[in-house]
């Protein structure tokens, strides 16, 4: 068999492949959440909250609610830098956001199944 026609059936087979994945993969959410940014941020975005003073009183001040927390989580950028991920029991995370246009920054603690977000603050410049 000629390297065309081979060419020509591998071809073939790789786009009734894409389509049949395609077919299965659309209308559900699937994501690849491969980076450790994405992972992590995806994991505190759904852990269920408690929030300490600090945060609930800058949360009052800047009329910040429960959801926008969980979108600022979900969208930040945790900074590894800071963070201690080691921790134990609670790992600590520092996140970078943006919230209606100033720089927003989140710490957050991961405490046995439960995230409790220690402090919301301006980031400083």
């Amino acid at each position: 068999m000629k390297f065309i026609h081979r060419l020509g059936y591998y071809l073939g087979g790789f786009a009734i492949g894409l389509v049949i994945l395609s077919f299965f993969l659309s209308g559900k959410e699937a994501r690849c959440d491969y980076s450790p940014n994405a992972r992590t941020t995806k994991y505190l975005s759904g852990l269920p909250k408690s929030y300490s003073d600090n945060a609930e009183a800058f949360m009052t001040k800047r009329d910040i609610d429960t959801s926008t927390v969980k979108q600022l989580i979900r969208y930040g950028k945790v900074d590894f830098g800071k963070s201690d991920t080691k921790g134990n029991p609670c790992k600590t995370y520092h996140l970078n956001s943006v919230y209606k246009g100033s720089k927003v920054q989140l710490t957050v603690e991961n405490c046995n199944e439960k995230a409790h977000i220690v402090s919301i603050g301006d980031r400083p410049k």
